[in-house]
């Protein structure tokens, strides 16, 4: 029976990004452009986690690979696009956000530590060099609160909870992730902590999103909604399940 979890082909490619998109149609096009320009990577890959606007055909005339994953959840979108390339996996997997809050050009300060084989996980940190604005207070509150339990519960100062973020494929799998929601992102660092996994956090750029307004920032309830998915998945984890 073949693997689940198929390690990366003899002559793999270097890595692939993928992009998790909620009616980002708006945002896409200079997201992909700045990729197109930029990305080390040998594919981009969309996933249209149930659009109502044009994010998959804005995304595929751009060149990218388009996923539809109908069921929300950036969990969920996130492992749609890990599930496209077992075919030919890559070595690093990135993942980064539609709205155009990422800076592409950071990508090879994330994928450079893995590709020389120095770590595992390499962290965007956003909370150094964030635009003003960009960063809300809810938000920042929200990481201290997060990662001073991470430190606390796991051993593992975490500064930021960012989804710009590389990790290699052999490490993504090790991980055994599970969340299908929010607590996608501290999910991985907490099981990356848990199970001694090389890491690394380095300050990335962040910037206001391109257009339109966060799923999970933009309303009190979709902060609220984060802030207890985040927490509770951090108990779960430290818990062992």
């Amino acid at each position: 029976m073949p693997s689940s979890n198929p390690r990366p082909h003899p002559d793999p490619p270097l890595g692939a990004v993928i992009i998790p998109a909620l009616n980002e149609a708006l945002a896409l096009p200079g997201v992909l452009e700045d990729l197109r320009r930029s990305c080390p990577l040998d594919e981009v890959v969309v996933v249209d986690n149930g659009s109502a606007d044009q994010t998959a055909e804005v995304a595929r005339a751009a060149g990218a690979t388009v996923v539809w994953e109908p069921r929300r959840g950036y969990g969920a979108a996130c492992f749609a696009g890990v599930a496209a390339l077992r075919e030919r996996p890559p070595l690093v997997l990135v993942f980064m956000a539609a709205d155009g809050s990422d800076d592409p050009r950071a990508m090879s300060e994330l994928t450079d530590p893995i590709v020389q084989g120095r770590c595992d996980l390499v962290l965007g940190s956003r909370v150094e060099r964030a635009e003003p604005g960009a960063l809300t207070t809810v938000q920042r509150f929200g990481n201290a609160l997060a990662t001073r339990l991470l430190a606390l519960l796991f051993g593992a100062r975490f500064r930021d909870l960012g989804p710009y973020r590389a990790i290699a494929w052999d490490a993504f799998h090790a991980l055994d992730m599970r969340d299908r929601d929010f607590g996608w992102t501290v999910e991985m660092q907490a099981r990356a902590a848990k199970l001694g996994l090389r890491w690394i956090e380095v300050p990335v750029r962040y910037r206001r999103r391109a257009a339109g307004r966060s799923k999970i920032s933009g309303t009190v309830w979709g902060s609220l909604a984060a802030g207890f998915k985040i927490l509770t998945t951090i108990g779960r984890i430290r818990l062992g399940c």
